[in-house]
């Protein structure tokens, strides 16, 4: 049994002795959307440092716990706040969550992310479906040995965003009378914010929103035969968009003005998932 195996293991048998039942639906909540968690019924938070092998979350909005409960009759597990590359951490370690909420049961997963707009036409509070990823953080969680019973050597990535989930999130926001706006998600490693230039490069290789976050966790999960479905919360228009500087401070402020709209179509998707 490999080291990594055996720690995810670890950390599963930990998980399930606090929770007593196997979750369905796996949720990732980016900076500031973490008001989700507080909607779980019968909820059961464990502090990522008590899980075995977890790592810990270092960024302001994402609170470090995973949360666990029901939501409209689904068992859910949310990671409330995630992992990043510019942490220190490998692309090993910032999916190791995703490994341990597979071998948990999940099998559908709903990332969610702050991010710039690259696309000129996003506003900022605009929620978008992330049909596809740009992978520009120079690494892969994937690299290395491979475990055949996890996934496959080489992962087809032609559908990493279901298209089947993406058609669910508009006709649960047909029918709330709302609409989202679709696009490529670019992922950077960070933590300093892209230059003015570095979008005009994302924007012409194709990027309608650029963070610092989700595209390992996709991976690992399609990987894994995890079914995935991403949602970015435009926070800011990117570098060079407008004239001011960007900073943390504006993303969360930017991420508490959508919540309302954000809680009501996550929760129906989850309804109709």
């Amino acid at each position: 049994m490999s080291n990594m195996k055996q720690q995810v293991q670890e950390a599963v048998s930990f998980i399930e002795h606090e929770l007593g039942y196997r979750p369905e639906i796996g949720l990732i909540l980016g900076s500031g959307l973490g008001i989700l968690a507080d909607l779980i019924e019968e909820a059961t938070s464990i502090p990522y440092h008590a899980i075995p092998h977890f790592p810990v979350s270092t960024v302001e909005g994402h609170a470090g716990e995973l949360v666990a409960g029901h939501i409209n009759g689904k068992d859910v597990v949310m990671m409330k706040g995630r992992f990043h590359l510019y942490e220190g951490y490998s692309a090993t370690h910032v999916t190791f969550p995703v490994r341990v909420l597979k071998a948990l049961g999940v099998n559908q997963l709903i990332v969610t992310n702050a991010a710039g707009g690259v696309n000129v036409e996003f506003e900022v509070g605009d929620l978008m479906l992330i049909t596809d990823h740009i992978n520009h953080m120079g690494t892969n969680p994937l690299i290395g040995s491979n475990d055949k019973e996890v996934g496959p050597r080489f992962p087809d990535m032609s559908e990493a965003y279901s298209k089947r989930l993406i058609q669910l999130a508009h006709e649960v926001a047909s029918s709330k009378s709302f609409a989202f706006r679709e696009g490529v998600y670019l992922g950077n490693i960070g933590p300093s914010y892209e230059t003015p230039a570095e979008i005009r490069f994302a924007r012409v290789i194709g990027a309608d929103a650029v963070g610092m976050s989700t595209v390992p966790e996709v991976i690992a999960a399609r990987h894994a035969g995890v079914e995935v479905l991403g949602i970015s919360c435009i926070t800011n228009k990117a570098a060079g968009i407008l004239e001011q500087p960007l900073s943390h401070e504006e993303v969360m402020e930017a991420a508490e003005q959508v919540k309302k709209t954000f809680l009501q179509l996550v929760l129906g998707i989850i309804e109709e998932m």
